[in-house]
């Protein structure tokens, strides 16, 4: 396993890089509880962009340390009210979007309390796990604020609109089983069978057409909400696409030849 802590020219702070052959992991490490603040937001864009362009990265899981996998945004940063302030921390949503158009499967490993900005970075990933000992949950209300990065949107694409506003609303830390049992977590895994859980998870996701995987992404993020024959058209310029990846001229050869396929992302 490598270790990359240079990104495009920048040194990262707070963000360690490492690589495990096709897996790339970005683990968050800023004490105490990892919250976020504008250099971590722009540690993010600086480290997503050449790992979403890498061909030999195949899968990319973000993660973080000690008891937290994200804890939201700096309280002592986002007192400044001032719109300066808030139009840099505004830019968590570009990390958000940066996840969710990357062309490969994006794993969100919530090794700890996943809390307001870390739940909605989470929810633009592709996979969500979350250890027995981890909390997750919307609590800005209690500081007279509500998911206003991505949260407020997301969560109601993804749980339906009442149930998303009474859980923003109410503020509530959700155990790791009522957070699966609504659909907010796909994993919840024992936490000291956690490493090794997403690490299976991981290269499971980067052994699979992930070509195709980035043209699903692509087709589905286009057409969500698109009146129907509008995304099917976006879904037909998918597929002409699609036909003309080694990866599905592979899936489809080995199956003629009943043999498991060895795809390569291209």
């Amino acid at each position: 396993m490598s270790e990359a802590r240079m990104t495009q020219g920048m040194a990262t702070q707070v963000l360690h890089v490492t690589r495990d052959g096709a897996v790339a992991t970005v683990r968050v490490d800023r004490p105490k509880v990892n919250a976020v603040d504008p250099a971590m937001i722009e540690e993010f864009l600086s480290v997503l962009s050449p790992l979403a362009a890498d061909p030999q990265v195949r899968c990319i899981v973000i993660t973080g340390t000690g008891r937290f996998f994200v804890a939201g945004a700096d309280i002592a940063v986002m007192r400044d009210l001032s719109v300066e302030n808030q139009a840099k921390m505004r830019r968590w949503i570009h990390v958000q979007r940066a996840i969710e158009q990357t062309p490969k499967p994006v794993v969100a490993a919530m090794n700890g309390h996943a809390l307001g900005g870390g739940a909605e970075l989470s929810l633009a990933c592709d996979l969500r796990i979350l250890s027995t000992e981890a909390t997750f949950g919307f609590p800005e209300m209690r500081l007279g604020l509500f998911p206003g990065a991505g949260g407020s949107q997301r969560l109601p694409r993804l749980i339906g609109p009442h149930l998303a506003k009474r859980l923003m609303i109410e503020g509530e830390l959700l155990t790791p089983q009522r957070a699966l049992e609504l659909g907010l977590v796909d994993v919840v895994v024992e936490h000291a069978e956690f490493e090794t859980t997403v690490a299976e998870q991981a290269r499971r996701l980067a052994a699979q057409p992930t070509a195709t995987i980035a043209l699903l992404k692509r087709v589905v993020d286009e057409g969500y909400g698109l009146p129907l024959e509008q995304a099917l058209e976006r879904e037909e310029k998918g597929v002409a696409d699609l036909i003309g990846t080694a990866d599905a001229a592979e899936g489809l050869q080995a199956f003629l030849d009943k043999r498991t396929p060895v795809f390569t992302g291209r």
